[in-house]
């Protein structure tokens, strides 16, 4: 693995973002991007700043017809010009603490072929610090040639052939702007995950849309600690039961 050179500017790094009308978080995404030798911006239509604010940073632009979450990203991440890709969403801010981490990890020579990074949301004015939310560890730094994406409509992740590390800087994630977004967002999810699974032929057990949204609760609120969130922490945990309930919901009723 080569190193970063010393002294270099530049992470070494193509930082890959899908945007869609997301100005107000980009004002706090982009300005630590200038560390990166790369920004590239899949957009599917934004009518707000969101390509004013990229195109003043340097960034490169495409403007696509959106093929799902999967598809898209997966194309996204076949721009990249750099031997490492970082996947960045717009609501996620790269904390100081994250950057020099990466500085660090460069300057000697990464020995990993990815690494996952733990994401803390911040909502309602609060830090979420237990339950369904945090931690909340994805694979976010990755080796261009070592990942491979499914074409999933929803919930996409990455297959990485090589040993997976861990990096201790956290994301900062602006995941829902209220309570109003996060519900709306939710039913999407939870209408894509359904057609998705009805594609491959899932079948709903009896009362299973109940069960499963009674575990999620419990699992979220009781055994992940959300409850040490105080009330916010008992309402995103009824949230997150309530979009597994909507899921089998819609999946159950969709062969009706």
């Amino acid at each position: 693995m080569t190193a970063a050179q010393p002294g270099s500017e530049h992470l070494p790094i193509s930082v890959c973002m899908l945007t869609l009308n997301e100005a107000d978080r980009l004002q706090q995404s982009l300005p630590p991007l200038d560390a990166f030798s790369e920004l590239i911006i899949f957009d599917s239509g934004s009518q707000d700043r969101t390509l004013e604010l990229c195109q003043a940073v340097g960034a490169t632009i495409h403007t696509v017809a959106w093929e799902g979450f999967g598809t898209t990203r997966r194309k996204l991440f076949e721009q990249a010009q750099c031997s490492w890709v970082l996947w960045l969403d717009a609501d996620e801010v790269i904390t100081p603490e994250l950057l020099d981490e990466l500085r660090q990890l460069f300057a000697k020579g990464p020995d990993k072929a990815a690494y996952a990074i733990n994401r803390m949301v911040h909502f309602e004015g609060k830090w979420i610090a237990h339950g369904d939310w945090f931690p909340d560890w994805n694979v976010r730094l990755f080796r261009s040639d070592v990942w491979a994406m499914a074409d999933v409509a929803v919930h996409e992740s990455l297959t990485i052939c090589g040993e997976v590390g861990q990096l201790q800087g956290l994301l900062k994630h602006y995941t829902y702007r209220d309570w109003r977004d996060q519900r709306q967002r939710s039913e999407r999810y939870a209408r894509l995950w359904a057609e998705q699974k009805k594609a491959q032929g899932k079948q709903v057990k009896f009362a299973e849309k109940y069960g499963r949204a009674a575990w999620r609760f419990c699992k979220g609120y009781l055994l992940k600690r959300g409850f040490l969130d105080g009330s916010i922490g008992l309402r995103i945990a009824l949230a997150n039961a309530r979009e597994v309930f909507m899921k089998y919901e819609l999946l159950d009723s969709a062969k009706k």
